[in-house]
């Protein structure tokens, strides 16, 4: 049945929305978390607004009043909001109203379509630095458990096979690099979404004299957004950051992944706190890394998230359609999504130990080394294919005699090529060989440890 007059648009209307329209429709459900930032813009319109004399003294006095008065009651979950008024931004306006009868000018030249594009812009820049916060924090997690363990050998992998020694610290800066390009891409998608879209209006600006470069200024923009049309309709800004985040979740599913397998029996190289696993209703040995495995798994809901927000965008003429109240679900599940497991990640990285006698275990195959052998040869004038074949060889004659690669008689060698001396034998010193991977951002113990002073010098910052 329909309802009274809309008190938004009750002029044109002889009647409100039918109830069953009220509930499909209302945001005020999920759009309550933009509050603090629909307060804020509105404090700094009132500001403009007083400043171009269309509100006096009294009045610009009230209204803030009357605002700030409504964003504590928020914060103390003393608010009532109403779902007849649809959305966060009407839901104060109207209760400032009935506070304070000035507030009947808050709404002069602005739409809620540059209000939301605000709201949101707001939003997404303060969610932008708190990531940034907890990447560095995930950082340092990764950056501590690599200086701990600074001495520590594994097995570096190839299609999951092991393929060449490698540091565990080199493993876990691996990390710390993509971590910080992740960083890096949200201080460019910070600068994308640092414009400030009020005083566009619903899509073609006000005939009234507004400041719209001291709106900007009071709210802490670069400057304000240069055509209207294209601010009340852009959502760019927001795929940016739900794809930056796709990206960390990305990051973030590889780490678990590896901290999956480092913690199963077969690999062993990490022992998680209990505080950090979970146990099984039926089988009692077990200790599960659910952690890890949930990190891994919302990974898929990032990627929902932001292909969500693409597809609703990608057919929308210009300029504002309610399809846009759509985008905010997707953006707060995300931003949220990307901070939890951030954090708890960060916190179970140091409640994290590592298993040395494992690790170094598994990396005294001799069978790691095999390219070193091939290298041994190159360095004695053997072309490296030709070096390849005949390592591959020795490979598969230790195999045969079921031998490590290093118990082969030298003989086996001399066989295969003279150029094999008595000297062959240091190959196999893993520490050796791990000194001579002293190239730009090989795994050498000196590289190693430059890089660790290094992260900890800019993770100071």
């Amino acid at each position: 049945m329909p309802t009274k007059k809309h008190a938004t648009w009750g002029g044109r209307f002889t009647a409100g929305p039918a109830e069953a329209v009220q509930r499909f429709t209302e945001s005020v459900s999920f759009d309550y978390r933009l509050a603090p930032y629909d307060i804020r813009g509105s404090i700094a319109h009132a500001k403009m607004l007083a400043k171009i004399g269309v509100l006096s003294r009294a009045e610009f006095a009230a209204i803030v009043k009357g605002l700030e008065q409504i964003g504590m009651e928020i914060a103390a979950g003393k608010f009532t909001w109403r779902a007849d008024l649809e959305d966060v931004h009407m839901n104060i306006e109207s209760e400032l109203t009935r506070r304070v009868p000035a507030g009947a000018k808050l709404h002069t030249a602005r739409s809620r379509n540059d209000q939301v594009a605000l709201d949101v812009r707001l939003f997404v820049r303060d969610q932008i630095q708190l990531v940034q916060g907890d990447l560095r924090d995930l950082q340092w997690s990764l950056l501590m458990l690599a200086a701990a363990n600074d001495d520590v050998i594994i097995p570096g992998y190839t299609h999951l096979q092991r393929a060449q020694p490698v540091l565990l610290a080199h493993h876990l800066l691996a990390y710390v690099e993509m971590f910080d390009r992740d960083h890096g891409r949200l201080n460019d998608a910070f600068k994308r979404t640092n414009v400030c879209p009020l005083g566009s209006g619903a899509l073609a600006g006000s005939t009234l004299p507004l400041d719209r470069e001291f709106i900007a200024k009071e709210l802490g923009f670069d400057g304000a957004t240069q055509n209207s049309m294209d601010a009340v309709s852009d959502r760019d800004f927001i795929i940016e950051f739900l794809a930056d985040g796709a990206l960390i979740a990305l990051h973030v599913s590889r780490l678990a992944e590896d901290l999956i397998l480092w913690a199963s029996a077969e690999f062993g190289f990490i022992r998680i706190a209990d505080a950090y696993t979970t146990g099984s209703s039926l089988m009692p040995q077990k200790k599960n890394p659910d952690i890890a495995e949930l990190a891994r798994g919302k990974t898929g809901r990032v990627y929902g998230n932001l292909v969500a927000l693409l597809t609703l965008l990608k057919g929308l003429p210009m300029t504002y359609n309610r399809d846009l109240q759509e985008d905010k679900e997707r953006l707060f599940d995300t931003a949220d999504t990307l901070r939890s497991t951030l954090g708890v990640l960060a916190d179970m990285l140091l409640n994290t130990r590592i298993v040395r006698e494992r690790c170094e275990s598994a990396a005294s195959d001799p069978a790691l080394l095999a390219t070193d052998l091939a290298d041994y040869l190159v360095k004695k004038g053997v072309p490296f294919r030709q070096a390849h074949h005949i390592v591959g060889a020795l490979v598969a004659e230790a195999e045969k005699l079921g031998k490590p690669l290093n118990a082969l008689p030298l003989g086996s060698f001399r066989q295969l090529s003279p150029k094999f001396g008595t000297d062959v034998r240091q190959v196999f010193d893993v520490r050796r060989a791990l000194a001579a991977r002293a190239l730009t951002g090989a795994p050498s113990s000196a590289n190693v440890q430059r890089q660790l002073k290094r992260w900890e010098k800019l993770l100071s910052k």
